[in-house]
């Protein structure tokens, strides 16, 4: 038994070390034991690998059982609980548009599909791929557009806001006729009418620690275009400890940045970068201070074109650097960037 025991022990620490997830790791301790029962089963009695393992099938069925009654008890606890504290459940079957290119799909992505870059394997690379954006406002209405646009085969978008008459000077996902809508809706709208062949998961609701690593747990590659220093520490905490990766962008007035943060492939992550949250003073709301309208189209369709290089793996990206815009004198410059060591997010 101490053989078996250590064998199990053994699988959940390499999966632990490796990054698999939990369910999966409870898979093969699972499989081993369906093993160990199968060896009982089919070797004579008194064979060595069976007085190795116990000796005795029945034992080993015993744990089974006891272990699947377990699982289903801590499955069927937490979805009581989710239900009783409104929680949602983010668990999603496969997409209809998933499978084939159809010949209107072919037609539709056929400029991406010549891009050497790109080409036929990098369109069903994004065709697959499910990509959450946290805010339908300024940065993630261009970016929710431009993903729509190239093919991503899945879009989650989040945020509590309604559309108003003040958001449509930039936020260019809405419209007049929609104003007093939920953000999500008026973004399922639009991205429904600009291409159906894309899945839009909308969830009307602000993100919270209680629901952020499930529901981030369910994408590829995460766009923040939120607009508070909560959620972008939030965002940056759930991505980092899953090895997602997050492309964050900000801007205020005529000035914004965008950088790629993915500590699982070396480099920095939010936290790297910004160990301390701005005095609020210093970082007035686009109420306070006023934002030039195309700006956020600018930087949210950058967050876009560093998503659709993630998911392709095309060209350079902005990993371990940020690019600075500046509208008002029209300049750019981007800055080196190195993970902290000691950070408590990424554990650089």
């Amino acid at each position: 038994m101490i053989l078996v025991f250590s064998l199990a022990a053994a699988l959940w620490g390499i999966g632990w070390v490796i990054g698999m997830p939990r369910p999966a790791r409870l898979t093969l301790v699972g499989l081993l034991l369906v093993a160990v029962v199968a060896l009982h089963i089919i070797l004579p009695q008194g064979h060595v690998l069976r007085e190795a393992t116990g000796s005795d099938a029945a034992l080993w069925i015993f744990i089974i059982c006891i272990a699947l009654v377990v699982s289903g008890y801590s499955v069927l606890l937490s979805r009581v609980r989710a239900r009783a504290s409104g929680a949602p459940s983010f668990h999603y079957e496969a997409p209809a548009n998933s499978g084939p290119f159809s010949g209107a799909e072919l037609g539709r992505y056929a400029r991406h599909i010549v891009l050497r870059e790109i080409g036929g394997a990098g369109q069903k690379a994004l065709k697959d791929a499910k990509v959450l954006v946290v805010g339908a406002g300024g940065l993630g209405s261009p970016a929710l557009q431009y993903l729509a646009a190239a093919g991503v085969g899945t879009i989650g978008v989040i945020d509590d806001d309604v559309v108003d008459n003040s958001n449509l000077q930039r936020q260019v996902i809405h419209t007049d006729a929609r104003i007093g809508m939920a953000k999500v809706q008026s973004v399922a709208e639009a991205i429904g009418a600009l291409n159906p062949f894309v899945t839009v998961r909308p969830y009307n609701r602000r993100l919270s620690a209680q629901i952020a690593a499930q529901l981030v747990g369910e994408y590829d590659v995460v766009l923040d275009g939120s607009d508070n220093m909560e959620t972008r520490y939030l965002v940056n905490e759930v991505c980092a400890a899953a090895g997602i990766p997050l492309i964050s962008a900000a801007l205020t007035q005529w000035e914004g940045q965008i950088s790629v943060y993915d500590p699982k492939h070396g480099t920095p992550c939010y936290l790297c970068i910004f160990p301390k949250r701005p005095d609020p003073a210093l970082v007035p709301s686009c109420a306070e201070g006023g934002v030039l309208g195309p700006l956020p189209g600018v930087l949210g369709a950058m967050m876009a074109v560093e998503a659709v290089k993630v998911i392709t793996d095309a060209g350079e990206g902005l990993r371990g650097r940020m690019l600075i815009y500046d509208a008002l004198y029209a300049e750019t410059r981007t800055i080196t960037m190195s993970p902290r060591a000691g950070c408590p997010a990424c554990g650089a």
